[in-house]
């Protein structure tokens, strides 16, 4: 057959998987609750988001967004400082928006999450005890009460387009919602704490280092178990493992 475009599995798993055909992404999730999040939220940010295509249970179709993404967990990101700082001016546009009208995670929520995880880490001794330990004595310093914004909540590195020092789309909205402005930030640089400068250079010197730190600890601990259970490695170079044996550096 002449015409037909490759068919690209970005990511699959039990919960959804997402393909590519050209210029156009298909998101199959078995919960429509998840597309109907990612469709409010991408018409309420007033930051570039993919344009809607078209929509039929369970999937989703959305346009590919022009430019790269900012990197890649895992490995150092090309991205110039210019880059980053526009991602953060573009991530304070979206936290100083008004809030989505559902719920988000609560702190009592998160704090119950991380104790679940911490404990079966331990449990599994997938890490060692004193590392899974430290990290969850520093996460503490996230679990304060916050004042909330319009959060992405799954800033991952790949999720920000952008095409030289401008951004041209922000992707996958399925978990965005009412939550800690320090979480987008800590999660945006997972794997990359040496581009938080440059992030804060465009979102504000208000930011709270500490608890971005904290952020990246929990963020980690928390992903570990579904990370593992779903096919993926956390303990590929420069991944969550990585990030929370280099916290055993730190004094």
């Amino acid at each position: 057959m002449t015409g037909v475009e490759e068919v690209e599995v970005v990511v699959a798993h039990s919960r959804r998987a997402t393909l590519r055909v050209g210029d156009v992404f298909l998101k199959v999730d078995g919960d429509p609750a998840h597309a109907d999040v990612e469709v409010r939220a991408m018409a309420m940010a007033p930051i570039p988001t993919p344009a809607i295509l078209w929509r039929e249970p369970p999937v989703l179709a959305i346009a590919a967004v022009p430019g790269k993404a900012l990197g890649l967990l895992g490995e150092p990101s090309s991205a110039s400082p210019s880059a980053w700082a526009a991602a953060g001016a573009a991530i304070r546009t979206l936290h100083d928006a008004p809030l989505p009208q559902w719920p988000g995670p609560s702190l009592d929520d998160v704090a119950a999450e991380l104790d679940i995880e911490c404990a079966w880490l331990l449990a599994n001794a997938v890490l060692p005890a004193e590392v899974i330990r430290r990290n969850r004595k520093i996460a503490e310093a996230a679990l304060r009460p916050w004042e909330p914004v319009f959060i992405h909540g799954d800033l991952q590195i790949t999720h920000v387009f952008v095409d030289g020092d401008e951004v041209t789309g922000v992707i996958d909205w399925s978990e965005a919602a009412p939550g800690d402005a320090m979480f987008d930030l800590a999660t945006l640089t997972l794997g990359h704490e040496e581009r938080l400068d440059d992030l804060l250079a465009g979102y504000g010197a208000d930011a709270n280092r500490d608890v971005i730190r904290a952020w990246w600890s929990l963020r980690s601990l928390v992903a570990s178990r579904w990370l593992i259970e779903h096919g993926f490695d956390p303990d590929a170079p420069g991944c969550e493992f990585d990030v929370l044996r280099s916290r055993m550096r730190e004094r």
